[in-house]
């Protein structure tokens, strides 16, 4: 049933009383955050802006450069340059064929370094001019603790990132479908030397096994940088992002932290598809009102407590014919106490004509 509501519009939801988040627990990363993914919301931290080296969690803006530049379907040579590269290897040959996809999954599932310098050679031209990428994207995304040297994380002075600012890349880069779907992947098939056998890809994030709700995301480790972890659960519509640098303890970090966030924030629901039906004044119009509707549906991420949750409508007045069917007209904003958390369009669900004043007359005449 739809609710028909004029100009403004509120409602109120109470929940159980509210706990206030506790930043207090014994975690073994140098440093370590978790996010909830969707507004960004810190709800742990420690020591989560300092500059650190990030390992093989580099691959994640390694991927999501090339996910951004390069059609995955097109085949590409391996250049010598991508041969025998220290560390982890899936040890490609000078001038084997590769699709893009499949260089992806090595790179993310295997944290192949030899696929990295592969993928910074295809997309860009060489590591140097692919890292120019890395650090456009990290500009793009707004980071402050971070630098790119290269596409695999081997040690670099150079080469750093904060827990904060790998969360997120992590959360932007979770929200593309093609990096959701091969992070969440634990095995994967794809050709060697160009079909005379196969490689057989296992993911190194065993959280995907162990943890309900895991959906990605990579792991990496040098010498230098300790064990790195970024890790991405999902429940009832909650989805965290868990990020440490230097844990030894980095599989028990994790699960201690998505807990805890899981037990602190639930999905609200504000609106299904078509939920709310609005009447709206138009003018010179051959009516003089008509309903608006929201499309889509809208669920939100809140921490879980008492809410005091509102709801108004904005468009520009006065509206003025013609008015056509499925344009927007406004939207609905919706506030949790005098905080904007989300918005949803309105369309028309009908045609207003513009009024033809000449053939008004004239019928009035003729009558």
């Amino acid at each position: 049933m739809c609710k028909k509501i004029c100009f403004l519009f509120s409602f109120i939801v109470l929940f159980a009383s509210f706990s206030p988040l506790v930043y207090s627990m014994d975690v073994s990363a140098k440093g370590i955050v978790l996010i909830e993914a969707n507004s960004g919301e810190i709800i742990f931290e420690k020591n989560a802006f300092a500059p650190m080296p990030m390992a093989s969690t580099t691959k994640i803006m390694t991927a999501l450069v090339v996910i951004e530049n390069c059609d995955l379907k097109k085949e590409a040579l391996i250049p010598k340059e991508a041969v025998g590269i220290e560390g982890s290897s899936i040890y490609l040959n000078e001038g084997e064929k590769l699709t893009i996809e499949e260089l992806l999954y090595a790179l993310l599932l295997e944290s192949a370094n030899d696929a990295a310098v592969a993928l910074a050679y295809i997309t860009a031209g060489g590591v140097d001019e692919f890292a120019i990428l890395m650090n456009q994207k990290a500009d793009e995304l707004g980071l402050k603790s971070t630098h790119f040297d290269n596409p695999h994380g081997l040690d670099s002075e150079n080469h750093y990132t904060s827990a904060y600012d790998l969360a997120k890349i992590t959360a932007y880069a979770m929200k593309n479908p093609v990096f959701s779907q091969i992070t969440s992947t634990y095995k994967k098939n794809i050709s060697l030397n160009n079909g005379a056998g196969t490689r057989v890809l296992i993911n190194h994030n065993k959280l995907l096994r162990s943890y309900d709700g895991t959906i990605g995301v990579k792991t990496g480790f040098t010498r230098k940088s300790g064990r790195c972890f970024v890790s991405c659960a999902e429940r009832d519509g909650v989805r965290l992002i868990c990020v440490s640098l230097n844990a030894p303890n980095d599989w028990n970090d994790h699960k201690s932290l998505l807990d805890y966030g899981f037990t602190k924030y639930e999905s609200v629901l504000l609106a299904n598809e078509l939920d709310y039906l609005i009447e709206l004044n138009v003018q010179n119009g051959e009516a003089s009102s008509f309903y608006a509707t929201n499309l889509d549906s809208l669920k939100i991420t809140l921490p879980k407590g008492e809410k005091d949750i509102s709801a108004k409508i904005i468009y520009n007045r006065p509206l003025y014919a013609p008015i056509n069917e499925g344009e927007l007209v406004g939207k609905i904003v919706f506030y949790n106490y005098e905080n904007e958390i989300a918005s949803l369009n309105l369309y028309a669900t009908s045609t207003v004509n513009k009024i033809n004043y000449k053939k008004s007359l004239f019928e009035g005449l003729f009558k």
